[in-house]
């Protein structure tokens, strides 16, 4: 393994575990059954196939050079994740008093679970939709590839790295969550995390929805 591909593994690695949409998600749905935070993982990393995909087909520079389509993208993204954080929010208050009534207290308390495939599809969308994503990548993959080696070959070898990194981390995260279910589940732990999970996408959203124009 040459050392550039090392220097990447490293970046690329600090890149995926940086607390995020995509980790608040996971966690949030780990919260509620240790299905619904490794089919959300999964949708993460699917997302991330689609920029990395993206980056290596030459796509991501039309969308970074075309303002109004990246701005789309962007609001959409944002909106999205705006959405997950009211839920969440939703989830929480909802989850507080006596009008909970309906299911057990952890579940009530954890927004109760979102079932394997829309967890796979929040996943999935909140890691589509980020707007950063391309710009990341784009500016990213080529930097590690060395000079006079076909550009192709080296960046789909990058791009498979980023996603199993992905693979790893995101399922490791949703399986520790499961196992501190225990505490974590706790009517007011559980409450705290869903409102902390909801606040940071809800903040998350509204930077993308109402943030400048990347470039």
């Amino acid at each position: 393994m040459d050392a550039q591909l090392l220097a990447f593994v490293a970046v690329a690695a600090g890149m995926v575990a940086l607390p995020g949409a995509d980790f608040t998600v996971v966690v949030r749905n780990a919260l509620a059954s240790r299905r619904d935070g490794l089919a959300t993982a999964v949708g993460v990393a699917g997302g991330l196939v689609v920029h990395t995909a993206l980056a290596v087909a030459g796509l991501a520079a039309v969308l970074v050079t075309m303002p109004v389509l990246f701005r789309t993208v962007q609001l959409l993204g944002g909106a999205y994740v705006l959405y997950l954080g009211l839920s969440g929010l939703y989830a929480m208050r909802r989850g507080a008093g006596p009008a909970a009534a309906g299911g057990t207290v952890e579940e009530n308390a954890a927004g109760g679970s979102a079932g394997p495939g829309r967890a796979l599809r929040q996943g999935f969308l909140t890691n589509a939709l980020n707007p950063k994503a391309p710009v990341l990548f784009l500016s990213l993959l080529p930097q590690f590839v060395p000079d006079g080696r076909p550009p192709l070959p080296r960046t789909l070898l990058l791009a498979s790295v980023v996603v199993l990194l992905a693979l790893v981390w995101f399922p490791a995260v949703a399986l520790l969550v499961d196992r501190l279910g225990r505490w974590l589940r706790r009517p007011r732990a559980a409450r705290a995390i869903e409102g902390g999970s909801g606040t940071a996408l809800t903040a998350l959203g509204l930077v993308l929805v109402t943030g400048p124009l990347l470039h």
